[in-house]
């Protein structure tokens, strides 16, 4: 299952005079929310999405005292601290005059957090209103990335300094995993001429690492890098020779794309063999008609498969993260794929219906 995409936002409790400093850290550590709490026009921080009180935000921060005075067509959070006795009715509230967050900070003292929390998130399925906790140690993001399974939809720590934020980060990329599956081939059979899509991404990719693809939105394979090259052509660990133009990609957000729909900018995902996941932009995509094959495989009681060009370059990946050729592929081989249930997909986005794809 891919992470539903989360917001980290950083309050830097510094001295104003060393906030621009501080920023130039935190943008280069990835980090792309500031809150703060005073901001005027003449600060910028054009960079970040910016949440504050100041009317000059991106996201206008507004609490129980100021919720009446917000604009209807202006964005906002709504900032609540909970104790052990706070209602939850007034953040459900705001949730339902279109906030398009609610930021949960608990005091100090208080013993219930993660009750409090599960009652919040069911409350608020199915509203578009996200949920974002105030923490103030990097360890507190798996607990709050993990409650009722479906998590939070962010945090804003507060931090002092830089390192904070790498300790977020790497708990972060813990969390940012998929589950891949074995699946044995069951058909190889060449289908005639198509286009294939080559994406050449912006960042070098190593053993064990692709993209995945295939016909179904349910079922695809994770194609392999051209790290390897062969006796005809150098490497290029940035390519992956992903498939026909009509096949599914997931992106880091946990939409698809087709192949086709890819183009210079767009951002895609960077899986490896144990399920990691990074994210990357595409550099250039390539489409040239080829002879293609069908490459059917089955997991379990799912089965699924994919449009590829037959190349010496073009490869699966096998458990072990070893890349297999397409031209040496042969049914009874073993893979790496990703399944999920038959939910349909509605201009890439998933919804709760059911689909059959063939």
């Amino acid at each position: 299952m891919t992470e539903k995409p989360r917001t980290i936002i950083v309050e830097p409790k510094i001295p104003k005079a060393e906030l621009d400093d501080f920023s130039q850290l935190l943008f280069e550590s990835g980090i792309k929310s500031l809150f703060l709490s005073e901001l005027d026009n003449s600060d910028d921080f054009s960079k970040f999405e910016t949440y504050s009180f100041s009317e000059h935000a991106d996201v206008k921060v507004v609490n129980s005292k100021t919720l009446t005075e917000s604009e209807p067509d202006k964005r906002f959070s709504y900032f609540a601290t909970l104790n052990d006795d706070s209602n939850l009715d007034e953040i459900v509230n705001a949730a339902k005059n279109n906030a398009e967050s609610v930021i949960i900070e608990f005091e100090e003292n208080t013993e219930w957090k993660i009750i409090p929390l599960e009652n919040l998130i069911a409350e608020l399925h199915g509203l578009k209103t996200k949920i974002f906790t105030v923490i103030n140690d990097p360890s507190e993001i798996k607990m709050m990335f993990t409650i009722l399974e479906l998590g939070v939809d962010g945090v804003l720590l507060r931090t002092s300094n830089l390192e904070d934020v790498n300790k977020l980060n790497s708990e972060l990329n813990e969390l940012s995993k998929i589950d891949l599956s074995v699946a044995e081939i069951i058909e190889i059979k060449e289908v005639g001429m198509g286009e294939r899509a080559c994406v050449d991404t912006a960042s070098m990719l190593s053993q064990g690492e692709g993209l995945l693809v295939g016909n179904q939105a349910n079922f695809m394979f994770l194609m392999h890098n051209e790290s390897a090259g062969s006796g005809f052509t150098s490497p290029r660990p940035f390519r992956v020779n992903a498939g026909a133009v009509q096949c599914y990609t997931l992106l880091p957000d946990n939409r698809t794309k087709y192949l086709s729909e890819l183009e210079s900018g767009t951002e895609v995902m960077i899986v490896s063999h144990e399920g990691s996941v990074r994210t990357s932009i595409v550099g250039r995509l390539k489409i040239e008609s080829r002879p293609l094959f069908l490459v059917r495989a089955k997991s379990e009681d799912k089965i699924g498969g994919v449009l590829i060009q037959n190349a010496e370059t073009i490869a699966f990946v096998k458990d072990d993260g070893k890349p297999i050729s397409t031209t040496s592929l042969k049914v009874g081989d073993k893979i790496l794929v990703k399944t999920e249930s038959n939910k349909g997909r509605h201009f890439g986005m998933e919804v709760e219906e059911y689909i059959l794809e063939k």
